[in-house]
């Protein structure tokens, strides 16, 4: 019998807060719902880096940025696009390629070799075909998205062999001033509930990216949301058209997360300066359908990120990562096939961006911000919204002590030389002078 398929949906953009399943009662994404209700969603799911290329890289490659090397977005426009930044990296898609997996890639990659990547049997992304030249609205393109992957599903399901197949969605990605307007009209006058009344964020210059109109900005965001759910909802047909439904794994995520207007930022780990570790930047979706071997109808609690993703896809596909590679994501196929949990799971997540690194667990956040800015320290237990920095409290000098040990150890343990994301002789020269990271403060 074959082995099982694997299909990923990763979006850009998209907020965890911003769906049905993580509930926000305002959104209409019956697909994700109808995901999570007989799947499993994650709970506590989040991105090693919240910003894209980095991100993906890190999903990609199972590595974070200090190790594969890529710490910022990557600029298509100029050479830097047309650069394989993944070169020396053994990708998820060359690993269940050389396993027997035939692998497709429709929509964004934003790795490098954006045009047609080289990890992939077949392509069809949103800067290689002449269907999404002159596109107006971001349904439009993402449809064009879908239809090449419900070319490859078709494609892929003549044969006897398993597939693996990449769907990148960019819909929440840019202006949201264009969205369908049976979509739009759903939203206009909506009270947008679930976006908390934050005060500004206090440890940055935030509203980097300013709305002239912010509730016809998020009218968009929300109907970007909804056109991508129904995109997905034709994967699903097509699959299951294909009676491939029962015997394919379908995950559906996000690159990183995103704050419309929370906290005052409009944006994610960029939308403030210095950048910023705020839970809506680096939350994501994660959702697992109900099939593929998974046993449904769980929410499980587990801090899991793109690292652990890599490592879980290629357990349910039967295949070993390179041993000779340090891999700081676990695999939690066991807990997705069967119900039961790890007691041995750590509930800590190491994120970084550029010269910012964090660490968090179930109570406390620590942000060391490594030039010109001071650390934070916060207790989510009692500030969820982050906006007391306790770092100088006598009271959690222990704890501060015992974080920056764990994330320094973390950082010796997975980084690789000249690829650390805190060493200022290695700034990225695609972003030099630009709006990224590396902006001095």
């Amino acid at each position: 019998m074959p082995g099982r398929n694997i299909v990923v949906v990763m979006s850009d953009d998209h907020g965890q807060w911003c769906s049905g399943p993580y509930g926000n009662e305002e959104i209409q994404t019956p697909t994700l719902d109808f995901m999570a209700e007989r799947g499993i969603r994650m709970e506590n799911a989040f991105c090693p880096t919240p910003v894209c290329s980095p991100a993906r890289a890190s999903f990609a490659t199972g590595r974070r940025p200090s190790q594969h090397g890529v710490h910022d977005w990557i600029r298509i426009a100029d050479d830097d696009g047309d650069r394989e930044w993944l070169a020396d990296e053994d990708t998820i898609p060359e690993l269940l390629g050389d396993a027997g997996y035939r692998t497709g890639l429709a929509g964004k990659w934003h790795c490098g070799h954006t045009a047609v990547p080289e990890q992939f049997d077949e392509v069809h992304s949103i800067h290689h075909s002449d269907d999404f030249e002159g596109s107006r609205f971001s349904l439009k393109r993402d449809r064009c998205v879908a239809d090449g992957a419900v070319e490859m599903i078709d494609d892929f399901s003549s044969e006897e062999r398993p597939f693996f197949l990449f769907v990148g969605f960019a819909g929440t990605h840019g202006g949201w001033d264009g969205e369908p307007e049976r979509l739009v009209a759903q939203y206009e006058h909506s009270g947008f509930e679930d976006i908390p009344e934050d005060t500004t964020y206090r440890y940055g210059d935030g509203d980097v990216i300013r709305r002239d109109d912010p509730q016809l900005s998020l009218a968009n965001y929300y109907a970007a949301v909804q056109g991508i759910d129904e995109q997905v909802g034709r994967l699903f047909d097509t699959l299951d058209d294909a009676g491939e439904l029962e015997n394919t794994v379908t995950v559906y995520t996000a690159d990183h997360g995103h704050n419309c207007g929370h906290h005052g930022i409009w944006g994610k780990g960029n939308g403030t300066v210095p950048q910023n570790m705020l839970e809506e930047s680096i939350r994501v979706p994660l959702i697992v359908g109900p099939h593929g071997g998974v046993e449904g109808r769980q929410v499980r609690e587990e801090f899991v990120d793109h690292c652990d993703l890599f490592q879980t896809l290629l357990d349910a596909a039967g295949v070993e990562p390179p041993a000779d590679r340090a891999y700081p994501g676990q695999s939690y196929w066991r807990q997705l096939s069967r119900v039961g949990g790890d007691p041995s799971w750590e509930q800590v997540q190491i994120g970084e961006y550029g010269d910012v690194r964090m660490i968090r667990t179930e109570r406390y956040k620590l942000v060391r911000r490594y030039f010109d800015a001071p650390d934070l320290l916060f207790d989510l237990e009692h500030d969820p919204r982050e906006t007391r920095n306790v770092i100088d409290d006598p009271a959690h000098e222990h704890v501060v002590s015992g974080l920056k040990r764990q994330l320094q150890a973390a950082f010796e343990q997975y980084s690789e030389p000249g690829n650390e994301g805190v060493s200022v002789g290695n700034l990225p020269d695609y972003n030099q002078g630009s709006e990224p990271w590396n902006r001095r403060r």
